[in-house]
């Protein structure tokens, strides 16, 4: 199982539309697919309809359950380890406790035959799960919008990844920047100029992935009918942008 983590140190930037996509096409194309909700908001885990008192994340953060235990289906192909609004303080309890680095990762490890790809939705801040994300990953990809404070959010989380390679997870891999909401057909000046930017600062690495996506409102539509962008706009923008996405990041992994 390869485990895949969608991240920034800014919130709005299309992780969890970014997650949920990446991994309803996975569950599309035959691929076993785990989603991890690590974000207290729970917005990948509002995506789907889910029985009244489901188990949560919170409960392995308070060593009430295994990973392995909580996990829930909720489409062919795909399963969800849903959040809860608990997970704020929560973190912030065990984030202090010796180790706590490795929780999800040794949490992951019994489920390592049973998916193909495990996706980590993250919250929007340098938080203990955000770092028990890192150290748990074999990649990373960074949503951003091309804007000021998101170029700011993402040095912040590239150093991060950088100190998480240093001291636990020497295998970490910077997957890739792709840019949200974005498409250098669109008129804005200003966002063109960020993204040359961030390009011309990372070109070296290989980190700049050459898809886009673009505006689309078919996808928050999807959300809301909580559906698939394949189920509900198979042919919008959305769709089209986030299966070119899917391929580019199975490629780079």
């Amino acid at each position: 199982m390869k485990v895949i983590v969608f991240a920034n140190h800014k919130g709005g930037v299309g992780k969890t539309t970014s997650t949920l996509s990446v991994a309803q096409t996975l569950a599309r194309d035959g691929y076993r697919v785990l989603l991890l909700d690590c974000d207290a908001q729970r917005n990948l885990t509002l995506a789907f309809r889910l029985p009244a008192g489901y188990p949560d994340l919170g409960l392995v953060l308070e060593k009430k359950a295994q990973l392995e235990d909580i996990v829930l289906p909720v489409a062919e192909n795909l399963h969800v380890v849903a959040a809860t609004p608990d997970l704020d303080y929560l973190e912030k309890m065990v984030g202090q406790q010796l180790g706590y680095e490795s929780i999800l990762r040794k949490g992951l490890t019994p489920l390592k035959d049973r998916y193909d790809y495990c996706l980590v939705d993250t919250p929007p801040s340098l938080s203990a799960l955000t770092y028990m994300a890192l150290v748990a990953c074999n990649a990373v990809f960074i949503p951003c919008q091309p804007e000021y404070f998101g170029y700011e959010g993402l040095n912040k989380l590239i150093q991060a990844c950088e100190r998480v390679k240093d001291l636990y997870n020497p295998n970490l891999l910077i997957g890739g920047i792709f840019f949200t909401k974005y498409s250098s057909r669109y008129r804005k000046k200003l966002h063109h100029d960020v993204v040359a930017l961030i390009g011309s600062k990372y070109a070296d690495d290989n980190l700049m992935m050459s898809t886009t996506i673009r505006e689309n409102v078919s996808l928050a539509e999807a959300q809301i009918k909580k559906q698939s962008i394949y189920q509900w706009a198979p042919d919008s923008n959305g769709a089209t942008d986030y299966e070119s996405l899917t391929h580019e990041i199975i490629a780079r992994v």
